[in-house]
């Protein structure tokens, strides 16, 4: 017999997460990927570089070094004893830094592939209205740039959802506080929990079906765009 109450908090936790890491990612990623679609600097390549890391490194790598940085030794530990606390890790605030981390790349480089589809003539044509750069900013590349944006906040969510190996190592498997759907399947499957595994984990490729059914809608409009 499926216990229902003890899938809806994993799941619960897994849909604020993945909502409130894409919009502090939204806030991160669309600043980033304007200066590296139009900014000049020899450098700016670097930045991308390691903007994607968490693409190619391997989570427990990535989930080691958060972890370190979110300990009680770490930079996060000393944040953290501001309101008498040890550590960041563990907790709720850190799986948000860590998805925010792991999933930067997922919406930096779509959003950045839209703004460098715009091209320079749009923007030109605001400068003779005499548009600020702000305004042109604001009023020309971001529409334009909206699929973009969808598709990044598409992949940016999907990714949190999905992502195992770094939020298992930054945050394991408490209940009620860091214990999502990813890590929430392994444990069912340790214990012999094939009902629970299961309906969490047909619900995940559902979801991933349609996520992939969006990223083709989105794709479309971006090379409509270009």
């Amino acid at each position: 017999m499926v216990a229902l109450e003890h899938i809806w908090e994993p799941v619960r936790l897994t849909l604020e997460l993945a909502a409130v890491t894409t919009l502090a990612l939204l806030v991160i990623a669309t600043p980033l990927a304007w200066w590296l679609a139009r900014s000049k600097a020899k450098w700016k390549e670097a930045v991308a570089a390691v903007v994607s890391l968490p693409m190619v490194l391997p989570p427990t790598v990535l989930g080691f070094y958060l972890l370190v940085a979110l300990g009680p030794d770490g930079p996060g530990g000393k944040i953290a004893g501001l309101w008498g606390a040890r550590t960041l890790a563990f907790s709720f605030t850190g799986l948000v830094i860590g998805s925010i981390v792991a999933s930067m790349p997922f919406v930096v480089q779509p959003i950045r592939n839209a703004f460098q589809a715009i091209g320079d003539r749009p923007l030109e044509a605001a400068a003779t209205l005499r548009a600020s750069p702000w305004q042109a900013f604001w009023r020309v590349a971001l529409p334009l740039a909206s699929p973009g944006l969808l598709s990044g906040a598409v992949l940016g969510f999907a990714h949190t959802v999905g992502e195992f190996g770094v939020i298992l190592m930054i945050g394991g498997n408490i209940p009620g506080r860091t214990r999502v759907m990813s890590t929430a399947i392994f444990d069912y499957v340790e214990n012999m929990q094939w009902g629970e595994a299961n309906l969490l984990a047909a619900g995940m490729a559902v979801f991933a079906f349609v996520v992939i059914l969006a990223m083709t809608y989105f794709e479309k409009r971006i090379a409509r765009l270009r």
